[in-house]
């Protein structure tokens, strides 16, 4: 019988697919190391065990202690994985801007999990570097991964990805590319095939409110390149010592959009159901198309499975609240397609100004259309109520009719998207969608920038 002692024991081995579709402007061949298929679904089970078994041999962690690890989900998986075969707890320290699928795996797992704002510095005490050292400190028989600066974490993939990238392709891979977050896969990595060919090129991908590129290009620790981003698993606001700069060879910045428009991509035109980084590595060769040959072979890793984001780059409304779908908008009824259902919100020209306040906080909408025995009048926006009402106060007890703006242009559900933007200015928040049956909907300022986004 060919059986496994334990699931640590079917980490590595992960195929290596060639891309069609995505890549057919691009003359060299492209091929994904799928790291999926690792038990934990991503390429973070591989240095997660290391990390583990070397502190096991130094005598950083005893038998029955606590693992504790800042993570952004994928880490923190690997290492359940292996705290529940050798027999640790484990606390996993995420920022906010994970997605709930990654909480929720790793609570299924018997991790403990502390959520911790994204939008703060480093060195903040409620940053996730900071609660996981301070838990660290705190907890008896504790030992803090920190995977950042752990060598343990690059010493993996040297022992691991990289020859299996170098014997899969049978030696003749000239490019190697990976989305860059603690910097261990890239560097082990690197390190392998540069000792094998010094030729081969070291691609990292970075994000845009990252520090990598420009700190590689240039020695600078830029804090103005350092703003909030959406995409998971790569860039960092920080340089990890995992990060061999030496070995790498370029850095290219991929936009949020373009990451998860091409996550989504990857599924549909690949059938290769995989992560947000992955989104990223893939359009980033795609931007470096004229760095490759006819006869490269250029290998990209994707780090974890596609379904640790169904609440986010999966799903449609997500896309849209950020401006990410492509949709083609032709016309107004495409506007309003996904809230064509709802009622429109409207007062009446008797009801009171408060009235109107009160339902912009309860629908969380800007402007309101005005009524009159069934007929649109007016409208009362938040611009209108601001600047009359902070000037006097007892405005709020009057009636609508007395403060409200002129009533909006109503156009047909078939109005082109360039008579919507001739319609709507800044004396014009919105216009109405006739949809006959006395139904109306309404298109916001809001609606058509989306639209051209």
């Amino acid at each position: 019988m060919k059986i496994y002692n334990n699931i640590l024991e079917t980490i590595g081995d992960t195929p290596m697919v060639k891309l069609n579709k995505l890549t057919e402007g691009i003359d060299a061949t492209v091929l994904a190391k799928v790291e999926t298929t690792n038990p934990g679904n991503s390429v973070k089970d591989r240095m997660a065990v290391k990390m583990v078994e070397d502190a096991e041999e130094k005598g950083w962690i005893k038998p029955g202690g606590t693992i504790i690890e800042g993570t952004s989900g994928n880490t923190g998986m690997g290492l359940a994985l292996a705290a529940i075969i050798k027999g640790y707890k484990l606390v996993c320290v995420l920022s906010d801007k994970q997605s709930k699928e990654k909480m929720d795996i790793l609570r299924a797992v018997g991790a403990e999990v502390v959520v911790c704002p994204n939008d703060v510095e480093p060195e903040d005490p409620r940053s996730y570097y900071s609660v996981s050292k301070r838990l660290a400190e705190e907890t008896p028989n504790s030992w803090y991964v920190n995977q950042y600066d752990n060598l343990a974490n690059r010493v993996a993939h040297y022992e691991q990805t990289g020859p299996e990238i170098w014997e899969q392709t049978d030696g003749k891979i000239t490019h190697f590319v990976v989305g860059v977050g603690t910097g261990g896969t890239i560097s082990g990595v690197g390190k392998y095939l540069k000792e094998k060919n010094p030729d081969i090129q070291i691609l990292g991908i970075d994000t845009f409110g990252s520090v990598f590129k420009k700190y590689h290009e240039t020695g600078i620790f830029d804090e103005n390149e350092i703003y909030s981003y959406i995409t998971e698993g790569i860039g960092e606001d920080i340089l990890p010592k995992n990060v061999d700069f030496d070995v790498i060879d370029h850095f290219e910045k991929v936009t949020d959009k373009d990451a998860a428009i091409y996550t989504r991509k990857l599924a549909r035109e690949e059938g290769i159901f995989v992560g947000n980084s992955a989104g990223s590595a893939i359009k980033g060769v795609l931007q470096m198309k004229d760095m490759f040959k006819k006869d490269d072979v250029v290998v990209v890793l994707f780090h974890d499975h596609g379904s640790r984001y169904v609440g986010k780059m999966f799903n449609d409304d997500w896309m849209r609240e950020r401006g990410f779908l492509e949709e083609e908008y032709q016309s107004a009824n495409d506007l309003i397609e996904s809230h064509k259902d709802q009622p429109l919100v409207t007062v009446g020209v008797e009801e009171l100004a408060s009235h109107a306040v009160a339902k912009m906080r309860a629908f969380k909408i800007s402007q309101i259309p005005v009524k009159k025995d069934g007929e649109f009048v007016g409208l009362i926006d938040e611009t209108t109520l601001i600047n009359q009402i902070v000037g006097d106060q007892q405005l709020v007890d009057e009636p609508i009719g007395k403060i409200m703006g002129p009533k909006l242009p109503i156009v047909k559900p078939s109005a082109s998207i360039k008579e919507l933007s001739k319609l709507i200015n800044k004396e014009v928040p919105a216009v109405l969608v006739d949809l006959g049956d006395d139904k109306f909907n309404i298109i916001t300022r809001h609606d058509l920038i989306s639209a051209m986004s």
